[in-house]
């Protein structure tokens, strides 16, 4: 692997005034099947096994020199069609791999094409002069992991090639802006007391899943950032919407849950994961990022006022005890269990699976 500075002077792009940030990340992905296309959330694949929680990860393209491998972004077919990706050899994979025959399928999806509000239109639609690598009005296109390289007037995917160019599901080219809020409390019995695990001796801690209504998997609650919006509102916004039903609620009961929000969300919190996501809505030319933002509410008081009720596209939502025996959608597991190290709650009754440094 290129030292960051030699991989840097390697990716610069001949006719480009910007010098274009390279990134690597030590975990090579799973490569569990996908089943579900989902058109707002985001999907990384996770790896227990190679512990690397200790990177930091909301950090982690900035300070560490690694090495993203694709899983998921690789899927075919792709989600909601038919349209099989070009195979990428892993060595093929990273852009400073010379391949002079990479002929990538182009597929944007109709939802897409048809212009919705939150899609760009077609790169060379008359008018449309995107700002990549900037604040576009009120569109990011800054990626969360720096520079990205601009070819032929596309975004270029910043891990490699997908064997797929064009949109596919995605409404931006280049990034597209997710959040995702982890939301936790302490398990207690009735007396209010906090349930310790009888093997480890560490607190349970619980956390709000949603069960998504396309797929049927669990999954933390989460979905776009909307155009102008900051990440902290998309996250409130998005737990509101799926957890406790804001939508369908009455001026006067969605007055009284967003004071209680605005409460759970002015507490304490941490970022779990800023960053790159290996999703399988990713191209050559456009791809996910997210933001997951643990909000803890110690004394549980504060989500006691909170019912939960299913809304917009949750299925399903309920308190869920936290463990390694969780089976939840894409990487949400992982972010799980980063929560559970920070708060040194109970995840694994086998200590052999803990991260050592």
């Amino acid at each position: 692997m290129l030292p960051l500075t030699a991989a840097l002077r390697a990716a610069a792009v001949p006719g480009f005034a910007r010098a274009v940030a390279v990134f690597s990340f030590t975990v090579a992905l799973s490569a569990q099947p996908v089943r579900c296309a989902l058109q707002r959330h985001p999907a990384l694949s996770h790896s227990s096994a190679n512990c690397w929680s200790h990177l930091h990860p909301a950090n982690m393209f900035n300070s560490y020199n690694v090495n993203l491998y694709h899983s998921k972004a690789l899927t075919s077919p792709y989600p909601g069609s038919h349209v099989e990706r070009s195979q990428v050899p892993e060595d093929k994979m990273g852009w400073l791999a010379e391949w002079k025959d990479y002929n990538p399928v182009e597929y944007t999806a109709m939802s897409v094409l048809a212009g919705p509000s939150w899609a760009d239109p077609q790169i060379n639609d008359e008018g449309f002069s995107p700002k990549f690598n900037e604040r576009d009005g009120e569109v990011e296109r800054r990626s969360l992991n720096g520079l990205y390289v601009v070819e032929n007037g596309r975004p270029r995917n910043p891990v490699g090639r997908t064997g797929l160019t064009g949109r596919g599901l995605l409404g931006r080219w280049g990034p597209n802006h997710a959040a995702d809020p982890v939301v936790t409390r302490w398990k207690r019995d009735g007396s209010g007391n906090k349930i310790v695990h009888p093997i480890t001796g560490k607190n349970i801690l619980q956390f709000v899943a949603i069960k998504r209504r396309d797929c049927g998997e669990w999954a933390v609650p989460g979905g776009m950032v909307d155009p102008g919006e900051k990440i902290s509102a998309t996250l409130k916004r998005e737990f509101g919407e799926e957890a406790l039903n804001s939508l369908q609620k009455s001026p006067e009961e969605k007055a009284a849950l967003e004071k209680q929000l605005h409460k759970l969300f002015s507490q304490e919190h941490f970022v779990v994961y800023r960053g790159y996501v290996d999703d399988p809505r990713n191209t050559d030319n456009a791809w996910m990022e997210t933001e997951a933002v643990n909000y803890h509410d110690e004394t549980g008081e504060t989500m006691d006022n909170l019912p939960l009720e299913a809304g917009d596209d949750a299925g399903i939502v309920k308190w869920i005890d936290i463990s390694e025996k969780l089976k939840l959608y894409a990487s949400h597991s992982y972010f799980i269990k980063l929560v559970t190290e920070k708060r040194g709650a109970h995840w694994s009754e086998d200590s052999g699976s803990e991260c050592r440094e």
